[in-house]
């Protein structure tokens, strides 16, 4: 059980910037639960955003709303998972042979950077214009259990990254929590076009990193929660 809690407080110091709980070093035999805690902690980020647009919407205008929940999404999250997506960015526009290096470099390139504002703002201009806020728990989820499922079942390339821990330790049973309560909400909130959307969003992003470079690495995981955000907000935004 003391590894459990300390899995949760793991994945709540990984996932979000919140001064609780915190966990810094990836003791052995915890790192497993801890992934298997990710959609449950982007499920709670996302009834944080929630709670606070409810308390919000009667007074602030609709637009300006939509800013703030984006502006508090950034700072909750640490920008942890946007670090990772203009890393990958910068990868792409160098060679196979040289992207992994380039990726590792603490210094953000000019496309990653002009990329990740690109990025920004149309993720802006979604939550601008998005109504369905009692839906982020469940965009946070499905994008963090999209890098549960691709942890499991997908190569992992780097050495001695962050997630080279979680890869070796996530078990079938911890894979199968996860993906068990993730189906267990979206049948109670009934968007299984949200579900779709989000597999198919790995499908393409696994099938274009396994050809290019083998496998995923941490700041792949990252990118791929950022573009399933945004294509899910996206979805959701079109569709109802």
């Amino acid at each position: 059980m003391r590894d459990i809690f300390k899995g949760f407080a793991l994945a709540v110091s990984m996932l979000t910037t919140v001064p609780f709980f915190k966990v810094h070093d990836f003791f052995k035999g915890i790192n497993g639960y801890a992934v298997m805690f990710y959609p449950l902690v982007g499920f709670l980020l996302g009834l944080v955003l929630w709670a606070v647009h409810s308390l919000l919407a009667p007074y602030v205008p609709s637009f300006h709303v939509g800013i703030i929940i984006f502006v508090l999404w950034v700072l909750l999250t640490g920008a942890l998972h946007l670090d990772g997506f203009s890393d990958t960015v910068d990868g792409l526009y160098v060679t196979k042979e040289k992207a992994l290096k380039v990726m590792k470099d603490s210094h953000v390139g000019g496309m990653g950077m002009l990329m990740s504002g690109t990025f920004l703002i149309a993720k802006a201009s979604s939550l601008a214009h998005f109504e369905a806020f009692y839906l982020l728990p469940l965009i946070l989820m499905l994008s963090r259990l999209n890098v549960v499922l691709a942890i499991y079942f997908y190569p992992y390339i780097s050495e001695n990254g962050m997630s080279t821990l979680a890869k070796a330790e996530l078990t079938k049973t911890q894979m199968l929590i996860a993906l068990f309560y993730s189906l267990v909400l979206v049948v109670f909130f009934n968007m299984y076009l949200a579900l779709v959307s989000a597999l198919l969003v790995l499908f393409v992003i696994k099938s274009f990193f396994i050809k290019r470079y083998g496998g995923f690495t941490g700041d792949i995981y990252g990118f791929s929660i950022e573009v399933t955000e945004l294509i899910l907000l996206n979805v959701i935004l079109f569709s109802l």
